[in-house]
């Protein structure tokens, strides 16, 4: 051990460290500077999330027909053997498509070998159509590419920042930065060790880069009449050199652009009958500024290219691809593609992979033989982002105000009612009146796991654009599957962006509910009191309104709010008076929601005959309803009851009923619960080993769905089981991380406990604020039945409903 103090492999305990620099004759003075340093190491180590040593490979498909380029890859060859010390950050600058990603992925390839602890990627869509990739963004994705996990990635830009430079200190890594916009986007995302290298695509010559950070520029210039030659010979064969001075002109007219050239050339092969000469001839008749091929200005090559294609198109496909560049996400399945096009009836169902209607569809399979369109999966279609762009400009050059609106609002149905479909197919009750999708709840589910990152550019492009009963109607329809699924992040685009845009010009009801939407994704976060304040909002709404059924929900979630901010009259009163609500209304499903919430107060707080008559009603009610996965929160709230009881063969049978609902239904956010719960039971059974499995489990769904609750307490029972098995300073850091976590989501019962932990085993408390208990109360915690610590352990098996 002394062999490890001494070479940094191990950091002493406080009473060691003191006694090991005192034997090796430190001074007073040095032993208290020695003892700071030591406490320093200490609390960074705490703060620093553990990585995982993981080697990334994110570099995109080195694609066929790449040409030339030799003078630039030898550039780049060269550059990491100049000097180690410099040169870690180098520019692919050039116009739009002339090739920087395809030059940059071709090296990045070739020359993987010299980066043996992987590469890193990230498309920052700096000139594209939607939102440029925020560095925020970027940053999260690398640290969970090096093994962060995502509920350890630090909120803000800095800190991000400053844990990936620290993870990849010392590492031979590449990262790929492409499509960049600026030096401001750019500069957060570059590693600060030598050892790595930044490759970084743009337009842009991102001065500031090279004048501030030393960046190594590489031009890339369009293709000599040479290499544009070879380029057109790869794709056409031997109809170049059947007519080498046509070959030659239509390079000129594409003006040395490598997408420029793919696209002619993919012209010219899906017409066999047509000779080069023709298709040059047709370039030449361009007659505007915007599509004269002049080679002094690329971009305008590009365009010409661009609108040369889209003038070839019969009338419905032109129209189509202009209704495609009002669509803000990445791609699009065949039903939203007629939507658009208003040749078909709104999809009413999701989750079936179809094709649109009849003409949709011609002109769909027209745009991609034409190669303005690609095939991106199983009827589903995407555009690169030049071709997007190019879209979006013959929108607005093509259609009317009023077409745009309309294809825009057309787009928008399908998706709100895809959606509202699939979720009635996977929770009806939530859904009254909806016709569920068919093919059932798996099918559904994949629909909305396929179409999620549309759905949520969609509800902030309808936002934006006025459409608020739109972006409300994601929300409504969304708004569960993102809860059970743990997709956080979503939620927080997708109801904020209803939020923002409802409150002027929605019934009232309804902006309640989004808002009631948005306080439950915050609740889902650990921020309660944040949640606490939407909820209070969306009730005000509510007495505006005639919903009653959505007023006793935001009341029910007002009353979890307050429960775990440590407000127990309050929830009381909340969740009382939601079931009064429903019960007033015949809802049965939401009476049966609230005996549950119901049951989980009086569990928490010893009131266990009342927590139990509560629960058993509430599983009742689910089984009798069909609502398997409600059920098993019941079932397993009831073995959490009886666990803490003493009926512990009873508490397994239930909580592993609990935990086989929740996995039957997808329910990541229940199943972590059912674990948690089962931990404590074979805690208290003295089987410490099984109860460490399920603690661990338990916490490695709560950092992948992001639930701050779950994660509390596993870490509190994983405190607990530590401790029981004789492993004080693991169990200690458990209880400080459960402890800091707590007092952020202003939790006090799982601050207590994390405390009482933490006394039991004779640490010392951080010096922090404890999260403050309403005036009034006497109990936050519930009582003890022995003196054993196992009975901290008292996992929550609740979900916001």
């Amino acid at each position: 051990m002394i062999g490890g103090y001494l070479s940094g492999q191990v950091l002493p305990p406080t009473d060691r460290f003191d006694a090991l620099v005192r034997l090796l004759g430190a001074t007073p003075a040095e032993q208290g500077a020695l003892a700071t340093a030591r406490d320093r190491v200490a609390d960074a180590r705490r703060q620093t999330p553990k990585a995982t040593h993981v080697v990334p490979r994110q570099l995109p498909l080195d694609g066929a027909g790449f040409t030339g380029r030799e003078p630039q890859l030898a550039q780049l060859d060269a550059l990491p053997h100049r000097d180690p010390t410099s040169g870690t950050v180098v520019l692919l600058v050039g116009t739009a498509g002339v090739g920087k990603t395809a030059l940059a992925v071709r090296w990045a390839h070739r020359s993987a070998a010299r980066f043996p602890d992987g590469q890193l990627h990230v498309d920052l869509r700096g000139y594209d159509p939607r939102r440029p990739v925020a560095a925020a963004d970027a940053l999260g994705g690398f640290l969970r590419a090096l093994g962060v996990d995502g509920a350890d990635v630090p909120r803000g830009v800095a800190e991000r920042a400053a844990l990936y430079r620290s993870l990849v200190a010392g590492r031979r890594l590449l990262v790929l930065l492409d499509n960049a916009s600026g030096a401001d986007q750019v500069r957060p995302l570059l590693p600060g060790a030598a050892s790595c290298l930044a490759l970084v695509t743009s337009r842009d010559d991102l001065a500031g880069l090279v004048v501030r950070e030393g960046a190594h520029r590489v031009r890339l210039d369009p293709l000599s009449a040479a290499d544009a030659a070879r380029l057109l010979r790869a794709l056409l064969r031997d109809r170049v050199d059947a007519e080498p001075a046509a070959a030659a002109a239509l390079a000129r007219r594409c003006a040395g652009l490598p997408l420029a050239l793919r696209i002619a050339a993919e012209f010219a092969a899906g017409h066999d009958g047509l000779r080069l000469r023709d298709v040059v001839a047709d370039l030449d008749g361009a007659g505007t500024a915007l599509d004269r091929l002049d080679i002094g200005d690329p971009r305008s090559a590009v365009r010409a290219v661009f609108s040369w294609s889209h003038r070839h198109l019969a009338p419905p496909a032109r129209r189509l691809f202009a209704l495609l560049g009002l669509h803000p996400g990445a791609d699009l399945d065949g039903p939203a593609v007629a939507a658009l096009a208003g040749v078909a009836a709104v999809a009413a169902v999701a989750g079936v992979a179809g094709v649109a209607a009849e003409p949709a569809r011609a002109a769909l399979t027209e745009l991609v033989r034409a190669h303005l369109v690609a095939r991106v999966g199983a009827d589903r279609y995407g555009m690169h982002d030049l071709l997007r762009a190019y879209a979006a400009e013959s929108a607005r050059n093509t259609l009317s105000r009023d077409e745009r609106r309309a294809a825009l609002v057309r787009l928008l149905d399908h998706h709100v009612a895809a959606a509202t479909a699939a979720a009635a197919a996977l929770y009806p009750h939530d859904q009254p009146g909806a016709r569920p999708a068919p093919g059932g709840a798996g099918t559904a589910r994949r629909a909305l796991d396929r179409e999620r990152g549309n759905l949520v550019a969609l509800a902030g492009h309808a936002a934006r654009h006025g459409l608020a009963a739109h972006a409300a109607g994601l929300s409504e329809a969304l708004w569960r599957y993102f809860e059970v699924g743990g997709h956080a992040q979503e939620a927080l685009a997708v109801h904020g962006a209803a939020a923002r845009a409802a409150t002027h010009e929605l019934p009232p009801e309804r902006v309640a509910r989004v808002l009631a939407n948005l306080g439950g994704t915050h609740w889902w976060l650990g921020e309660h009191a944040r949640a606490r304040r939407w909820f209070e909002q969306s009730l005000a709404w509510h007495e505006r309104g005639a919903d009653r059924a959505g007023r006793a929900r935001a009341l029910a979630r007002l009353g979890l709010a307050h429960e775990r901010l440590g407000d127990y009259p309050r929830a009381r009163a909340c969740l009382v008076g939601a079931l009064a609500g429903y019960r007033g209304i015949g809802d049965r499903h939401g009476e049966g929601s609230q005996l549950l919430n119901l049951g989980g107060l009086h569990r928490r707080l010893g009131r266990y005959a009342l927590a139990r008559r509560h629960l058993r009603r509430a599983a009742a009610l689910f089984a009798e309803l069909g609502d398997a996965r409600l059920e098993g929160y019941a079932l397993g709230n009831l073995g959490a009851l009886e666990s803490l009881v003493g009926r512990h063969e009873e508490a397994l049978d239930q909580l592993r009923r609990a935990l086989a609902a929740c996995r039957s239904c997808q329910d990541r956010g229940g199943e972590g619960s059912a674990l948690a719960a089962l931990g404590a039971a074979q805690l208290r059974l003295g089987r410490p080993a099984e109860a460490l499995a399920r603690f661990g489990q338990a916490l490695a769904i709560s950092r992948e769905t992001g639930e701050a609750g779950l994660r509390i307490e596993a870490l509190n029972g994983l405190g607990a089981t530590l401790a029981a098995i004789g492993r004080p300073d693991a169990a200690v850091d458990r209880y400080r991380a459960a402890l800091d976590l707590a007092r952020r989501a202003g939790d006090p019962h799982e601050a207590a406990r994390a405390l009482a932990g933490l006394a039991d085993l004779g640490a010392p408390a951080p010096d922090v604020p404890l999260p403050a208990s309403p005036a009034g109360l006497t109990r936050t915690t519930p009582p003890r039945h022995t003196a054993e610590p196992a009975d901290r352990v008292h996992a929550d098996v609740t979900q916001i409903r």
